[in-house]
């Protein structure tokens, strides 16, 4: 069987920190999964590339991750230097869109051992999936500004909602609870009050792709009620499905929720594998902790995770997930986020001596 070719992008801050511990991790799992063949290569893209050369990455960067099986994400940003708009729209967004990222998949899921915060809630009643909208909605960079610099100036910011790109993403929902076995429920996150053209169509179509899955129970959510429902009662959802933005700012609500930033994975998928996907942390650059050695890197060893399991290797993303659910639950190796005193560097190496044994 051939080797999964894996493109690996650091990035910026806290990226280039936490991405070697989970390349340590998944080489480990090379070496002791029978079968699993994994081929790295790096690429120096982010905001010291732009420092040099004038762009978050070269011209034919697309191109050359066309050639990939999936692409493992560290981190981006540096707004003390270059601003977050600039970063993010020129380096992330333009994979997730030109290679049909379509659906986010964050999983929000407590894992046993942690201690969440909110009161009396067990990894029973946190486990849960959000898929995101990932390639259009209100990131679909459309509007501009007009009369700049004036005391006229006038900024528009359009979301773009499509037919295809809401149904596509709605099926993938759907299909997604069929296979979780679990409630087998999806959950829509709309702003129809508010939002008469953009969420009332979106609303229309989600009503229809439902009509396709009388198997699956469904219930729709203003935003402001699933903010408030991701608290009162998280063991209510199975799968959310969300537009760009409300899936963007949930999920930021629903890695709290699980522990923390700091354990919250992210795969950006292409479903159908015409274009490689990418797998990475939440957590952002966090330029605050830069070279202190205090990152968690187990939000970045969790999308190793979700990758594995994208490309077909069940039985060694299940072996890994495992190992991480049995590193958290002793509680011995943790990083300052979650009380503890270890460093980045301690925890994978902690999660390689247990996938060792």
């Amino acid at each position: 069987m051939a080797a999964h070719k894996i493109a690996v992008i650091p990035g910026d801050g806290i990226g280039q920190e936490v991405m070697p511990e989970g390349l340590k991790v998944l080489r480990t799992m090379q070496e002791t999964t029978p079968g699993l063949e994994l081929a790295f290569e790096t690429f120096p893209w982010g905001c010291d590339y732009y420092r040099e050369h004038g762009s978050m990455m070269p011209d034919d960067a697309l191109k050359t991750l066309e050639a990939f099986d999936a692409i493992y994400f560290g981190a981006v940003g540096d707004p003390d230097r270059i601003p977050d708009h600039i970063s993010l729209s020129t380096l992330i967004l333009p994979i997730r869109k030109n290679f049909q990222q379509f659906a986010c998949i964050r999983p929000i899921k407590l894992l046993p051992g942690v201690a969440g915060p909110l009161a009396g809630k067990t990894p029973a009643d946190i486990d849960f999936v959000m898929v995101r909208e990932n390639t259009e909605g209100e990131y679909a960079d459309a509007g501009g500004r007009l009369h700049a610099g004036t005391p006229q100036e006038v900024a528009i910011q359009t979301s773009v909602f499509t037919r295809t790109g809401c149904e596509r993403v709605m099926r993938f929902a759907f299909e997604l609870a069929r296979k979780r076995n679990k409630a087998r429920h999806v959950t829509s996150v709309t702003k129809s009050n508010a939002q008469r053209h953009s969420m009332v169509f979106w609303d229309d179509i989600f009503k229809e792709v439902a009509a396709d899955y009388p198997d699956i129970d469904t219930s729709s959510n203003l935003v402001d009620a699933a903010a408030m429902n991701f608290i009162r009662r998280p063991e209510a959802f199975d799968v959310v499905v969300a537009s760009n933005l409300f899936g963007d700012i949930l999920t930021d609500l629903g890695a709290v929720i699980m522990g923390g930033m700091g354990y919250a994975p992210s795969a950006n998928l292409n479903p159908d594998g015409s274009y490689p996907s990418m797998f990475e942390s939440v957590h952002g650059s966090a330029p605050d902790i830069v070279g202190k050695g205090i990152a968690n890197p187990l939000a970045t060893i969790w999308a190793g995770q979700l990758m594995l399991d994208f490309l077909g290797e069940r039985d060694a993303a299940a072996r890994l997930l495992g190992a991480l659910e049995t590193h958290v639950q002793a509680g011995k190796v943790r990083t300052p986020d979650l009380g503890g005193t270890s460093c980045t560097g301690a925890v994978g190496d902690n999660l390689c001596d247990i996938l060792l044994r």
